[in-house]
């Protein structure tokens, strides 16, 4: 199972999400106050995801400690 602190912390605060894993890749989409997010990573030249965590709207590509850095986005909700 991959992405499982940002797991973790959607149970915390009981936010429902659907979690999918294909070829190693873990994709994770949810709502939060009527905003659909999504997670998705992806391994091309290394480890990175498409999210719109940040910034509703946009998408934007994470690399690096992608899920630390999310984390802290979503601790602040």
């Amino acid at each position: 199972m991959r992405l499982e602190k940002i797991q973790n912390l959607l149970k915390e605060k009981s936010l429902e999400f659907q979690y999918n894993e294909v070829d190693g890749c873990g994709s994770l989409d949810f709502d939060y106050r009527g905003v659909p997010y999504h997670i998705w990573e992806y391994q091309e030249n290394g480890w990175g995801v498409e999210t719109n965590v940040k910034h509703g709207g946009c998408n934007e590509d994470l690399t690096g400690d992608y899920e630390e850095e999310i984390l802290q986005v979503m601790k602040d909700w």
